[in-house]
């Protein structure tokens, strides 16, 4: 579906952004990962998709804090495939504390990965897909992009201006051939959520299992978690011809989360 596609993954070193490229590399596209992590675990995650799959894998560590180098990951994809067809932004970084208490430099660092990184990637991406006349834009956001929790006031923030983003850009690019929508996964087991649960057990003598099914019980009716995998397939219906005409809004796959 995807053949001769190329597709940006930001933060897809682990976790949800690696589910979504695999799932992308799996339809054809040639694909560039991005993330932080161990320089060898990220060749052999890279090598080990390029040979599966039998398509171009790059790897660029531009760091998502900075603008310059988001929009020169952009730049560096177009110079090396010659096009780009999908970008995913999905980076994204937490902290929990009372609003009162927020660390300034958390809220900060917060806002640029999780908001700024996709303003600057779409700002520098829009003009080629343009040209192009086709174009996906998918903003993994989160159920907190439209519902909020506690001690979360940064997060819940760029979340849910993410999504203001995504409805902006939809209604920028409508008949373009370029869309732009947001997907909002409930929990899912990453290693940010991995954290939570531990934190969970920590606090109330729990062990991992226990910990983890309070978790889902408190937002997720499924009881289950969302996969990465599951967010791939999310994704590459977006890419689809089926979803020529979704544009400027959210899907949510949440076990039941926002539906409460």
């Amino acid at each position: 579906m995807l053949k001769g596609k190329v597709a940006i993954v930001t933060g897809s070193t682990s976790g949800i952004g690696l589910g979504i490229a695999k799932e992308l590399a799996r339809l054809g596209a040639d694909l560039v990962l991005n993330g932080f992590g161990d320089a060898g675990e990220i060749e052999t995650i890279r090598s080990g998709i390029e040979r599966e799959h039998g398509h171009r894998v790059a790897y660029d560590g531009a760091d998502m804090s900075k603008s310059d180098a988001v929009r020169g990951l952009i730049a560096a994809t177009v110079e090396k495939f010659g096009r780009l067809d999908i970008l995913v932004n999905n980076a994204g970084i937490q902290f929990t504390a009372p609003v009162e208490e927020f660390p300034i430099a958390k809220w900060n660092a917060i806002l640029e990965i999780n908001l700024s990184a996709a303003f600057h990637a779409i700002a520098a991406a829009l003009p080629r897909m343009k040209e192009q006349h086709w174009g996906r834009i998918v903003n993994i956001a989160s159920t907190h992009g439209l519902v909020a929790s506690t001690h979360k006031a940064a997060y819940v923030a760029a979340k849910h201006g993410l999504v203001g983003l995504t409805k902006v850009v939809g209604l920028e690019t409508a008949g373009s051939g370029v869309t732009c929508n947001a997907v909002c996964p409930g929990w899912v087991r990453t290693p940010l959520v991995e954290k939570q649960i531990s934190d969970i057990a920590a606090q109330r003598g729990k062990n991992q299992k226990e910990a983890a099914k309070e978790l889902l019980a408190e937002k997720q009716p499924s009881l289950d978690f969302v996969s990465p995998s599951q967010l791939g397939g999310t994704v590459a219906f977006l890419c689809s011809p089926a979803a020529d005409q979704i544009t400027g809004t959210t899907i949510s796959v949440d076990g039941g989360w926002t539906a409460q």
